[in-house]
């Protein structure tokens, strides 16, 4: 039996983004209706927490997708020749169990993330929002950068990093690539202050982005911190925003954004309005007002990466793209 493997250039030329993020309000919305099966997903660390290998298994009814993502994370690799996200997502057939498909999970984590924040930004963020801000330089500045592009007429974009030099870099590489210019800053909150929307997507652990430069009516899509222990945001930020997760059950369990004001009792888990998929659906409310400001913590879902995978192998089917390997699967007859 044939397994495609898809690999990263391939994803690349195959999941457009402006199609990812249809991809994903249908996930987000089958999740909402209870077409999904999404278990929390499962950390082993590395004994000196140098590196995490991730298992994010889920089960989507429509398209019918049994799969799990197997992720490495290793935040250290900013500084080498390896992303920090490497890993596959492996989809099977969910009536017979075979496995149909391996395909790269690095590039559809960079793709479908900012997907999803896209879906977010389009449901929540003002109509005439035309001011972006990036905080952080890497493969996630670019992916939001593009995806914010396509919900937005955005007018203006400024990018801030640690690394000032990478924060040039990145703005001179994204002005070629886009039609629009973008303007390293030296300071967070210069890239911050007065902007309509604002991407954390950063490998922090401590807060770069304060309450303090956040504008009324502004959005923020915090996708850069992960675990219980490590923020993008500082209190401010959060407590004064309407705040909207992806999962709450993860939320609960990871987001250190949500956990750690909550640990010092500056907010209970009321102050979460609901989930992505339940306002875009209508049952609960998103942005009130034009002085709201509106949060989304991102924490990235095994659904999302099953059905952003799922969307790519019937492509690469279509398209005769991919390599077939073959990996058995078939029962052996007895002689």
């Amino acid at each position: 039996m044939d397994v495609v493997i898809v690999n990263q250039d391939e994803v690349r030329q195959l999941l457009a983004m402006a199609e990812c993020i249809e991809v994903m309000k249908e996930a987000l919305e089958a999740l909402a209706r209870g077409h999904a099966v999404q278990p929390l997903r499962t950390i082993t660390w590395l004994p000196d927490r140098s590196g995490a290998l991730g298992l994010m298994p889920g089960h989507l009814d429509r398209p019918s997708v049994l799969g799990v993502k197997v992720v490495t994370v290793f935040p250290e690799n900013l500084n080498t020749e390896y992303e920090s996200h490497q890993g596959s997502v492996l989809l099977f057939d969910a009536e017979k169990g075979c496995l149909r498909a391996l395909v790269d999970a690095g590039e559809v984590t960079r793709i479908r993330t900012a997907a999803v924040s896209a879906v977010a930004t389009r449901l929540l963020a003002r109509q005439d929002a035309s001011d972006l801000a990036i905080l952080g330089s890497g493969a996630q500045a670019g992916s939001h950068l593009e995806a914010m592009l396509l919900v937005r007429r955005i007018e203006r974009v400024r990018v801030w990093s640690r690394n000032l030099e990478h924060a040039q870099i990145f703005a001179r590489q994204a002005s070629q690539q886009h039609p629009i210019d973008v303007e390293p800053v030296a300071q967070a909150a210069d890239a911050a202050r007065n902007a309509d929307i604002i991407c954390t997507t950063t490998g922090a652990r401590e807060p770069v982005l304060l309450g303090e430069w956040v504008s009324p009516g502004a959005h923020i899509n915090a996708v850069g911190a992960c675990f219980p222990a490590a923020r993008e945001l500082d209190s401010s930020a959060v407590m004064k925003s309407r705040l909207y997760v992806d999962r709450r059950e993860s939320a609960m369990a990871e987001a250190g954004d949500f956990l750690i004001p909550k640990s010092r009792g500056e907010i209970g888990d009321d102050h979460v309005r609901g989930e992505l998929g339940e306002a875009l659906m209508g049952r609960v409310q998103g942005r009130s007002s034009p002085d709201d400001i509106t949060l989304f913590k991102s924490l990235g879902l095994a659904v999302e990466d099953l059905a952003a995978s799922h969307h790519t192998y019937a492509k690469a089917i279509r398209q005769g793209v991919g390599t077939n390997v073959p990996i058995g699967g078939l029962r052996h007859e007895a002689t």
